[in-house]
């Protein structure tokens, strides 16, 4: 295995950086030749992605937590409960 060097770091920001730019020069390129149909389109599924998706997620972590936060509430009771049977 190859030492880990300060320029061998910096070569790949680089290639990172490059493949970030190219990347941004096609979707421009992209974005250029669409037609306003299908612009809308892709405004529409990106403000899907950024703003409706990640507040389902949020939502869903929220009511789990609840949920497992009133399960344990009632799992406890049921435990307490039973010790304090003297029957059994």
């Amino acid at each position: 295995m190859s030492k880990l060097t300060m320029q061998s770091v910096l070569d790949l920001f680089d290639e990172i950086f490059r493949a970030f730019a190219q990347l941004a020069r096609h979707c421009v390129r992209l974005v250029g030749r669409m037609s306003p149909q299908a612009l809308l389109g892709a405004a529409l599924i990106l403000a899907f992605i950024l703003s409706i998706l990640p507040l389902a997620l949020v939502l869903f972590v929220v009511f789990m937590l609840i949920k497992i936060a009133v399960g344990a509430c009632v799992i406890g009771k049921r435990r307490q409960a039973v010790r304090q049977e003297p029957g059994k």
